[in-house]
């Protein structure tokens, strides 16, 4: 049975660095994503504010999370050719931190006063990627065994 405060085993374990990592991104994103929804519907241009840095931060530590998944992938499974589960988890992990950076440059080309289109189209895109988030954290918890995976 492993000590849970042994740094060792926290530090060492082959996965547990990609596990502790992703849930930055994850909340950061989901959350500027109700920031960004409350700053439209209440027009509370705070919230905006916090949502763009929510989003910012989370695409920020999208990459050391991508990082630490791939590692784990070489060091848990030394490196074996993809397939099912883990496979899609890394195609749609790959798309949520290419989604992370795409909200971040479209609100970066969309000013305070940005038009109704780009306002659309930059909602669509949040929940669209909220969307895909969800999906690869579900696939992501039957790979770590805590949706009664592998």
């Amino acid at each position: 049975m492993l000590n849970p405060f042994d740094p060792k085993a926290a530090l060492l374990a082959k996965h547990a660095q990609h596990v502790v990592l992703i849930h930055f991104p994850v909340a950061l994103y989901l959350s500027g994503t109700l920031f960004d929804l409350v700053a439209r519907i209440f027009r509370k241009p705070n919230f905006r504010e916090v949502a763009r840095w929510n989003f910012l931060v989370a695409a920020v530590m999208s990459i050391p999370a991508a990082a630490t998944g791939i590692i784990a992938w070489q060091w848990a499974l030394e490196g074996q050719t993809l397939k099912g589960i883990l496979r899609l988890h890394l195609l749609m992990g790959c798309a949520v931190v290419l989604g992370l950076w795409l909200t971040v440059w479209l609100r970066s080309r969309s000013g305070p006063h940005a038009k109704a289109l780009n306002s659309v189209t930059l909602v669509a895109t949040e929940l669209i990627v909220c969307l895909v988030v969800g999906l690869t954290a579900h696939l992501g918890g039957f790979l770590s065994g805590i949706n009664g995976g592998p």
